[in-house]
């Protein structure tokens, strides 16, 4: 019964009355064939017999029953109309068969459609035995001895073969054609359409950070909460903190693979409510916790965690009022980090195409150069002490215009790894640096395992990379302190020099330190510059407000990058 009702409810209207206009058809041609109205009979036999194969045409047994009664009663019928017809007179022959064999396209092309060849094959095998069957039985002659029947029938089978076998042919030939992709056009149009919509955005904006803030304020009007977050995936199965509220920092759990509301939310995409906090440590204590799933479309894009001090906080009506909030604000956020991953694969491959084209053109240009002023130098006559010396710091400036450009180089291919961390990534970059400039180099690491976003990530590496640049070209410094403290949603990147500070006001400069300025606003970070006692400039950035919680720092000293 279940599946009778299931595929009654997916009865196809225009299916349903072609069967209807070939079975009055059917009707009128016998009708008019034998003159006779109780050969209708048959037709409404077969009527009947036609319920099964569109009333619950997705049954696995009802539907292939269905019209294996539809081939039987047309061939059986086919015998009786034909003799029906020859008894009165009225066709000749046994050709009173064509009255109702047409009807046997429409079991046999509907098996076709459902791309059942086997089943079409075992339907013309049913049919050609019902047609002698019905030819042998009708009426008080023999049909069997009647050319006009054998023909009839005959014709039919072939025609029924046909419709098995060119079916699939068919159904090909009357689907629109693919259109060729074009990559390239589709990816222009989505991109125009993209700059649209986010014009129209409030504030003009797909920042995923703005928008997880403003969820937490609408979610603070209908659920209580003494901490909230929302989390975002990233690389290695992980999650990133994209924005969070409450008195007290919490190290949240961000692993996908514990036992954990968060990690059954993000894999049943279900709200989840526990008695246990969803943070690595929490002092004990009545607790209740919400883990909403942000689904967009099939997939999970981020979670939503709320949490209260006290027990039964979150009945069904309120994780209902919570849904119907975080519904709508699944799609802002994955409009949001999708563009977000859109403008960091178009950022890395313009840093990537500018490195390929200084390599393979300036940076070799100037090798050349080199390489002429070296040969100058061997071919100078004896005597020519000035020109000599003249080439020499020539040719020192061009060796350190090279050095630059593939310090340079190093700074356009260095990226966070998914696997290494944004203070890998920072450590490297002033080692190399450090080691090119003769400057010892001081680290000093506090970081999570939690991750920022890529994007944050990303930014926070050239800001420390322009930082740790600044000090290398114009701080004359002999020292440099890094200090990388991560613990999500909050970091902060500090570097510092002990070299002349602001005494230098070259315009390059000042540039890289609007640069630096413009990059922490994108992230909504804040650029501190200050001076260092006794000497030197400390530059820090800071993105949201530190924890409240003592640090554990694994400090190293390297000198010269070691």
């Amino acid at each position: 019964m279940p599946a009778l009702a299931s595929g009654s409810a997916r009865i196809r209207p225009a299916e349903a009355a072609a069967r209807a206009v070939m079975l009055l058809l059917v009707a009128a041609l016998t009708l008019t064939a034998t003159g006779r109205p109780a050969q209708l009979g048959w037709i409404a036999l077969l009527a009947v017999a036609a319920v099964p194969s569109f009333v619950a045409r997705g049954h696995p047994v009802l539907a292939p029953l269905g019209r294996v009664a539809e081939v039987t009663v047309t061939c059986l019928a086919a015998g009786w109309v034909a003799a029906a017809a020859q008894e009165a007179d009225r066709v000749d022959a046994g050709f009173g068969a064509e009255a109702v064999l047409p009807y046997l396209a429409v079991p046999l092309l509907t098996a076709a459609l459902h791309r059942r060849t086997g089943e079409g094959l075992s339907l013309l095998g049913v049919a050609a035995v019902t047609m002698v069957a019905g030819g042998a039985l009708a009426g008080p002659g023999d049909m069997l001895r009647t050319p006009g029947y054998l023909a009839a029938c005959g014709q039919w089978l072939v025609l029924g073969a046909i419709i098995t076998f060119a079916a699939e042919t068919m159904r090909q030939l009357l689907q629109p054609p693919e259109p060729t992709p074009q990559p390239y056009a589709e990816a222009t149009r989505l991109l125009t359409q993209l700059r649209s919509v986010a014009r129209s955005l409030p504030g003009a904006t797909l920042d995923p950070g703005g928008i997880s803030e403003h969820l937490l304020e609408e979610l603070r009007a209908v659920a209580p909460g003494h901490r909230a977050a929302v989390l975002s995936a990233s690389g290695g199965g992980r999650l990133v903190v994209l924005a969070q509220t409450g008195a007290e920092r919490v190290d949240w759990e961000t692993t996908l693979d514990a036992d954990s509301g968060i990690a059954d939310a993000w894999a049943t995409q279900q709200p989840q409510t526990a008695s246990r906090s969803q943070a690595r440590s929490h002092p004990g204590g009545d607790v209740s916790s919400l883990v909403v799933p942000l689904v967009a479309g099939v997939r999970t894009i981020g979670l939503v965690i709320l949490e209260t001090d006290a027990a039964g906080a979150y009945p069904s009506s309120v994780v209902q009022a919570v849904t119907e909030v975080t519904g709508p604000a699944s799609l802002r956020l994955e409009a949001a980090l999708l563009f977000d991953d859109v403008r960091s694969l178009a950022t890395n491959e313009e840093r990537q195409r500018l490195a390929r084209e200084i390599h393979d053109g300036v940076a070799q240009e100037l090798v050349m150069v080199g390489y002429g002023i070296d040969n100058a130098q061997a071919t100078l006559p004896e005597g020519a002490e000035e020109t000599a010396e003249e080439l020499r710091v020539l040719r020192a400036e061009v060796t350190r215009v090279i050095t630059e450009l593939r310090l340079s180089l190093f700074e356009l291919r260095s990226e966070v790894d998914r696997n290494g961390g944004l203070a890998a990534a920072i450590a490297e970059y002033a080692r190399t640096l450090g080691t090119s400039a003769g400057l010892r180099v001081h680290f000093t690491f506090d970081e999570s395992t939690a991750r920022l976003p890529a994007a944050t990530e990303a930014e926070l590496l050239r800001i420390a990379q322009e930082a740790i640049t600044n000090a290398r070209k114009h701080a004359g410094a002999s020292n440099l302190w890094v200090t990388c403290t991560v613990d999500p949603p909050y970091a902060e990147i500090e570097v510092s020099d002990d070299g002349k500070g602001f005494a230098d006001t070259r315009p390059d400069g000042r540039y890289g330190l609007t640069i630096m300025a413009e990059r922490a606003e994108r992230i909504r970070g804040r650029l501190k510059i200050t001076p260092r006692h006794p000497s030197g400039t400390t530059v820090a950035v800071v993105l949201g407000t530190p924890p409240r919680r003592d640090s554990v720092r694994d400090s190293v000293s390297a000198p010269e990058g070691e």
